[in-house]
């Protein structure tokens, strides 16, 4: 499904860029060249994003026993590069038309263009984003959360040319561009933040992390406590490791098949991650028979 997805939204991004592209020829806005030119990002960081679900899609080889899933954090570093990019030269383009903003004769019809390459944007957004949650894809979410960053510097700059062009004070376009390549600025800085902390094995969030206790909590059955939880997220699969303590006097057997039912239980919940647990005599207590991590 996610690679489905990832293939369509080259073509969708390529349309949007061509109509915002119309939209900049018909009105010569600066501030539209800008939202053209994040455009033509979204539309490397597409393919960018294919390419990185595709090999995420891999099964675990020899060569990567733990699979293949952290192309999608590499994708979405690229990604926030780019964004930042663009944000730069966005800035150059509008500190060069300060000393003499203009628009050309169409700027209604141009600005109307643009609405519409708003609206397809923000509909593939927010799709790419329910989806991105669901399938627990970093490539997808990184990408809707660019294009939602679009949309909302894409309706910014429509009602700026507006109060332009009613007002008069075309210096607004390029005051809009810069204000717009601003906020690029930071999202970019939070795609790469993010995807970075997943390439540095970042914990698992307190969500994540109550979850997986709560179902070692549910099928703990005669094991005495666990502790030093700890688990780290690779995309949609999760790696969690932590220690059992059982009686002493407890059968290997036995032991195994609390270790078990707790695995299936996580395997429920996160299908296809990875689960370590240590087991130790009741020597090893921490937390006076508590169920403690």
């Amino acid at each position: 499904m996610t690679q489905k997805i990832a293939l369509w939204s080259i073509p969708i991004s390529l349309a949007v860029l061509a109509l915002k592209l119309l939209a900049w020829w018909l009105t010569g806005s600066v501030a539209l060249l800008s939202d053209a030119m994040e455009s033509t990002v979204n539309v490397l960081a597409a393919m960018l994003a294919y390419f990185a679900v595709r090999v995420a899609n891999k099964p675990p080889d020899e060569n990567h026993p733990f699979g293949h899933k952290k192309a999608e954090y590499l994708s979405a570093v690229v990604e926030g590069v780019l964004i930042v990019l663009a944000a730069f030269l966005i800035i150059r383009e509008a500190v060069l038309a300060l000393p003499n903003p203009h628009l050309e004769d169409a700027p209604f019809l141009g600005i109307a263009v643009n609405v519409i390459a708003t609206g397809v944007n923000g509909a593939w957004a927010y799709l790419l984003l329910r989806i991105g949650r669901r399938e627990g894809s970093p490539a997808l979410e990184a990408s809707s959360r660019h294009i939602f960053t679009d949309v909302m510097t894409s309706v910014g700059v429509v009602v700026g040319l507006i109060l332009a062009l009613v007002t008069g004070w075309l210096i607004l376009d390029p005051i809009l561009a810069i204000l717009v390549a601003l906020n690029i600025l930071w999202e970019g800085w939070k795609v790469i933040r993010a995807s970075v902390d997943g390439l540095m094995d970042v914990s698992l969030s307190d969500h994540d992390l109550q979850t997986v206790s709560k179902a070692i909590e549910a099928n703990l059955g005669t094991a005495l406590e666990y502790h030093d939880l700890k688990g780290r997220r690779s995309a949609n699969i999760i790696f969690v490791e932590f220690h059992l303590v059982v009686d002493g006097a407890m059968s290997v057997s036995a032991a195994h098949d609390i270790c078990n039912e707790i695995e299936q239980a996580l395997e429920r919940i996160y299908p296809g991650s990875v689960f370590v647990i240590h087991l130790e005599p009741d020597d090893e207590l921490k937390g006076s028979g508590a169920k403690a991590h």
